[in-house]
């Protein structure tokens, strides 16, 4: 199966990190590219990224990348025990060079939040008023936390949370990476319902303010439809880790059912009114 796809576009292809699961069950991340967005033309047969300690032992989960100073910092989920539900966040980095060539150099594997149940994390492309920013998930919530080093995070807040009678009112989390529009952060995020079902919706976060909230869709923007959205490992999950804009267009790709990648297309003007 493979699923749950961060996503870059970097000289003129873009470039996909998926979660992939075999018979043992581990999860580890693979790489594939696409000139187009839509066709995949390049894909490598071994993993990029898996496990190589005991706090991941049982897998490296959900992808998600941002490009930060020249290089690309990943986030994951780390799962130590899938029995217990044991999870964390991890951090690494690798050079734009590195990824490029697709030599899998990756840095020191941090763990942000130690002992902490935590996923879903992205970090912001840009310092805000000099700290990196992350978003992340401590259940129920989406939170803020702030770093000046990338390595120890502070000042949890949480600032997007479950919403009473909506389509996300169980738990919310994370898409990918916060993308600039100019004048304000466009951020997409899953929710969930009593039912388990999982859907999209999309934010408008203060460009200078990870706190503020300037806007919040009331319906979602994506939700199970098709077979391969209702059928799979986990039925009734359309999940993103990753956005990329191409010329006009906002690709969101997403894992369906936890079983497929896929890839849905939208102007703009179609997510923000």
């Amino acid at each position: 199966m493979i699923f749950n796809a961060a996503a870059v576009n970097l000289n003129d292809r873009i470039h996909i990190v998926y979660r992939a699961m075999g018979e043992d069950n581990i999860s580890r991340l693979g790489y594939a590219s696409s000139s187009d967005g839509y066709h995949i033309d390049e894909r490598l047969e071994n993993p990029i990224f898996e496990p190589t300690n005991e706090s991941e032992i049982d897998g490296c989960e959900d992808p998600r990348l941002t490009l930060l100073e020249g290089k690309y910092v990943m986030t994951y989920t780390a799962l130590k025990s899938l029995l217990r539900c044991s999870f964390q966040i991890g951090i690494t980095t690798i050079s734009r060079e590195d990824f490029v060539k697709k030599q899998w150099n990756w840095g020191k594997r941090l763990r942000p939040f130690p002992g902490i149940r935590n996923k879903n994390a992205v970090v912001f492309p840009e310092k805000i008023d000099g700290k990196y920013v992350m978003y992340h998930r401590i259940e129920p919530d989406i939170c803020v936390s702030y770093s000046e080093d990338l390595e120890r995070w502070h000042d949890i807040k949480a600032v997007l949370e479950p919403r009473e009678g909506m389509w996300d009112r169980l738990k919310v989390g994370a898409a990918g990476p916060p993308i600039n529009l100019g004048d304000g952060w466009l951020f997409i995020y899953h929710g969930v319902n009593f039912d388990n079902v999982y859907r999209l919706g999309v934010a408008l976060i203060d460009k200078k303010d990870p706190e503020n909230i300037l806007y919040r869709s009331k319906a979602p923007i994506l939700e199970p439809i098709k077979d391969y959205e209702k059928f799979g490992k986990v039925p009734n999950v359309v999940f993103s880790c990753g956005a990329v804009p191409l010329d006009d267009d906002i690709l969101i790709y997403y894992g369906g059912a936890d079983t497929v990648v896929c890839v849905a297309t939208y102007e703009l003007n179609e997510l923000l009114p």
